[in-house]
């Protein structure tokens, strides 16, 4: 029996965030949230009752030892997450457009998260894991990116299932080209993958989501694949299966930050539920429906580590939703899935 369900790595910082809000000066005034994408993951699935672990970097300043006491407050394990005496916590200022949508400013040349070496990885963590999920940032650096590439191995001589989010920062990047080598690394090692439409594009070229996803099965033996298309839903592809489920468009919603990373905690705590093997079309539907639905409720709150939603939540909008999109599921019967 594995102690831990899920094991992330990579970037823990701090998400600035702002409402419109003017101080008496007229300046605008930002929010200091946790987050990071690995982490916001890892928060979900505590939500969802799992038990995970986190392996990363923040510096020993005012604003690692706030991510820290967070990562404890929400249940997440800290044995492996280390302060960096020299180098700061990474920032990033979110910029959020009137729909929603976002744009990034980083403060990370360098930042703590990519101070992390194969040497301090605690590889024991890995091999006591169900799950191993990761990111591209945490090979923006050579470094942190031995450190990954060290953890992966760890987790595949462990047989953990190896889960991958590409979550694409152009602006983190010094080579575009360099982000596309490294995504492909992902494809090549990941069981889950997590994809979005802009990434897809960026990699493969192709604009049809389904034709991008083709290519990249073509290329890569990924035996799951769940495709983001923000506000037109999702879609999961496994083995001759393809499902696409419909966003829950909410009129709070203020903005995207987080709904990727909860979308992504969804997947994988279906994938604890089914075994990568287990999964068939009414399965992949159901998962789809959950991880909309809690992605929608997280794009109605700032921040996201710290305000992931309950279980229970989730299932209470999905009985809001149910009569207007003429559902034919039952409550009873979509709390009996879960």
């Amino acid at each position: 029996m594995k102690k831990h369900d899920v094991t992330a790595l990579g970037e823990l910082l701090i998400d600035f965030t702002t409402d419109g809000t003017l101080s008496n000066q007229g300046n605008k005034l930002f929010e200091a949230n946790p987050g990071g994408a690995p982490c916001n993951v890892l928060a979900m699935l505590q939500k969802l009752g799992r038990h995970t672990a986190f392996i990363g970097k923040v510096g020993n300043d005012s604003f690692g030892k706030m991510l820290k006491v967070t990562l404890l407050e929400a249940g997440i394990n800290t044995d492996n997450l280390l302060m960096d005496n020299n180098v700061p916590t990474t920032l990033a200022f979110i910029h959020t457009a009137p729909d929603g949508d976002r744009s990034f400013s980083f403060y990370r040349d360098p930042g703590a998260d990519m101070m992390l070496r194969p040497e301090e990885i605690n590889t024991e963590l890995i091999k006591n894991s169900k799950i191993f999920h990761f990111g591209t940032l945490s090979m923006t650096d050579p470094g942190v990116e031995a450190a990954t590439k060290m953890a992966i191995e760890a987790a595949k001589e462990a047989g953990a299932i190896i889960s991958f989010d590409p979550n694409l920062r152009p602006p983190l990047w010094k080579c575009l080209d360099t982000a596309k080598e490294k995504i492909r690394y992902g494809l090549s090692v990941c069981d889950v993958l997590k994809i979005s439409d802009e990434e897809i594009a960026f990699l493969t070229g192709i604009e049809d989501v389904d034709a991008g996803i083709e290519l990249i099965r073509r290329q890569y033996d990924i035996p799951l694949i769940c495709a983001t298309m923000g506000k037109n839903g999702s879609k999961a592809y496994y083995k001759n299966i393809a499902v696409s489920r419909e966003t829950f468009l909410d009129v709070n919603t203020i903005e995207t930050t987080g709904a990727g990373d909860t979308f992504m905690a969804c997947v994988l705590n279906a994938v604890l539920e089914n075994g990568l093997d287990g999964f068939d079309e009414q399965k992949l539907y159901t998962m789809l429906t959950f991880a909309n639905a809690a992605s929608s409720i997280i794009t109605t709150r700032r921040g996201a580590l710290k305000v992931m939603p309950e279980k229970t939540e989730v299932l209470d909008f999905l009985v809001k939703f149910t009569e207007i999109l003429n559902e034919s599921l039952t409550i009873s019967k979509f709390k009996s899935k879960f």
